[in-house]
Order: C-alpha cells, then sequence, then structure tokens
C-alpha cells in the first residue's frame, strides 16, 4: 500500500487519477480547450502559468475550480513571449522574456530571483481569487537543480499545498520525493506526461492498461483549434488531439472504466495534507 493512499484513507488496492490540464492561461486556445475538458469532459484539474497572455482571463472563469500554480520560468516558443511578473534580470533572455529552455535557464537563474518570482506568482494567483490545490513546474524547471528544487519545496511547505514532480523512473539526480516526503509535502505516486509537442494518447492508453495501485497523475494539454493556436505553434494538432482525448472521446472514458481508475482531483491531496 503506498503511503499516499494511506493517507487519502483508502484500500491499497484502489487505483485513483488526478487528471490535470497544463498550460492554463498560456493562450485563449487553451483556455477553451482546458475550459471544455473541465466543465464536459473527464479533466479533475488544470495547472495556471500565471505569467501567460490568458492568464488574467483564464482566473475570470475558473477561479473556483481545481486549479494548482504551475510555477513558470520558460517561454519555450519561439515567436510567443512571456517573462517574469518580478522583471528579474537573470530570468530574462536577450529578447526581454523567459529562456525557452531549462537548460538556458539552469545556467542564468539566481535562486533569490526565482523565490520571488515564485512567491510572486502564488500571490498573483489569489488576489485573482484562485484557491491553488496544488504546486507544479512547467517543464520541469524547478527540478533541474538541487538549489532551484529547494525553493520549489520551501514554498510547498509555506503554502500547505501538494505538488507535482516527475515520475519516479525520472532521474532528476537528487532524491527529490524522500524530501518532499520529509517535509510532509503529498506527491502522487505515478506521473504520465508524453513528450512535450506530442499526442498524449499514446502514453495514455498505455499507462491505462497497467495501471498500479495508488495516485497516478496524468497530464495533458488541451487546446481548441483556432488560428491563435496555430501561429503559436506547428505542433498545434497535438493540442487539439489532447482536447479532443478528455472531452469528447467515449472509447478513452471506457478505458478509464476498463482500468479500475477512480478520478479524484488535487483538492483531495490537498485536504489530506492539511489534515495532517
Amino acid at each position: 500500500m503506498t503511503a499516499l493512499l494511506e493517507r487519502l484513507g483508502r484500500r491499497q488496492t484502489d487505483r485513483l487519477v488526478v487528471l490535470v490540464c497544463c498550460g492554463l492561461g498560456s493562450s485563449n486556445a487553451a483556455n477553451l480547450g482546458i475550459g471544455a475538458a473541465l466543465s464536459n469532459g473527464v479533466a479533475t484539474s488544470a495547472g495556471l502559468q500565471v505569467p501567460c497572455p490568458w492568464a488574467r482571463g483564464a482566473a475570470a472563469i475558473h477561479h473556483a475550480d481545481d486549479v494548482g500554480v504551475h510555477l513558470t520560468f520558460n517561454a519555450e516558443h519561439d515567436t510567443y513571449r512571456w517573462g517574469p511578473i518580478t522583471r528579474a534580470p537573470s530570468l530574462l533572455d536577450g529578447d526581454g522574456g523567459f529562456p525557452r529552455t531549462v537548460t538556458d535557464l539552469g545556467e542564468h537563474a539566481d535562486v533569490d530571483e526565482v523565490r520571488r518570482e515564485c512567491r510572486a506568482q502564488v500571490e498573483r494567483a489569489m488576489l485573482w481569487g484562485f484557491d491553488p490545490t496544488h504546486l507544479g513546474s512547467h517543464l520541469d524547471a524547478l527540478c533541474l537543480r538541487p538549489e532551484l528544487f529547494d525553493v520549489y519545496l520551501e514554498l510547498a511547505v509555506d503554502a500547505a499545498l501538494p505538488m507535482s514532480l516527475p515520475d519516479p523512473g525520472v532521474d532528476v539526480g537528487f532524491p527529490a520525493r524522500d524530501l518532499a516526503a520529509e517535509e510532509g509535502v503529498l506527491v502522487p505516486d505515478h506521473v504520465v506526461c508524453a513528450p512535450r509537442g506530442t499526442e498524449s494518447r499514446g502514453a495514455v492508453d498505455a499507462a491505462l492498461r497497467k495501471l498500479r495501485p495508488g495516485v497516478t497523475e496524468i497530464q495533458v494539454r488541451p487546446a481548441a483549434d483556432t488560428p491563435e493556436l496555430r501561429a503559436i505553434t506547428g505542433r498545434w494538432s497535438a493540442n487539439v488531439s489532447d482536447a479532443h482525448l478528455v472531452t469528447d472521446d467515449w472509447a478513452f472514458r471506457a478505458a478509464l472504466d476498463r482500468s479500475g481508475a477512480e478520478l479524484i482531483g488535487y483538492r483531495h491531496l490537498r485536504n489530506a495534507q492539511r489534515a495532517g
């Protein structure tokens, strides 16, 4: 029996799934796709990217939903840019936005500026009316260096929020999950996430066929098919496919049923963590 199942008061054979839509606020297309997935589909949670252009628009609609803050320190698209809300110099690249890659971020980020930006992003989400259910790290950027992870974990402790980490099978170079457990921060047991820019269907279908007891976080990146989305990325079709998968695909819903999965939100983990 996983420790997380025990904290949630569940049986050792339970298979719980948190289906998280990443990218809320990153574009209007993402807001449309994620909104449909939360209201009409099987999504149970979402991750808000506070510095992005459509984050305030997302807040106007989704502030009461199961939404966490996905701390954002990269703007990965070539021509679609956003930057730190604290305007921290070490978090900017040459054209005024966040670095495009996590490697570039890791080479230049000042830890104190990362800490201030993290706290500013969470505080702004709360100012907009959100009651965050968890913390995530866009592109897992805060798991790149131990000192950045320390900031991430410190915030999770201070805010009494569960956090998203890479799957245990991914070696981040230090015992991130053990460190979180020592601080009483809850983390899903397993994580399913397709490589960025690819459809999630294959990875998710494979995971459901061999779903293990515990809490599995499934990450998808849904967005509506709009001219805006097609202008942002040449891999737009993967986002549109994800939107169909978690909103309109009845075969996927049947696969969830066959797997024995019970859908829950991150709010369940937050409540268990705060209950102590």
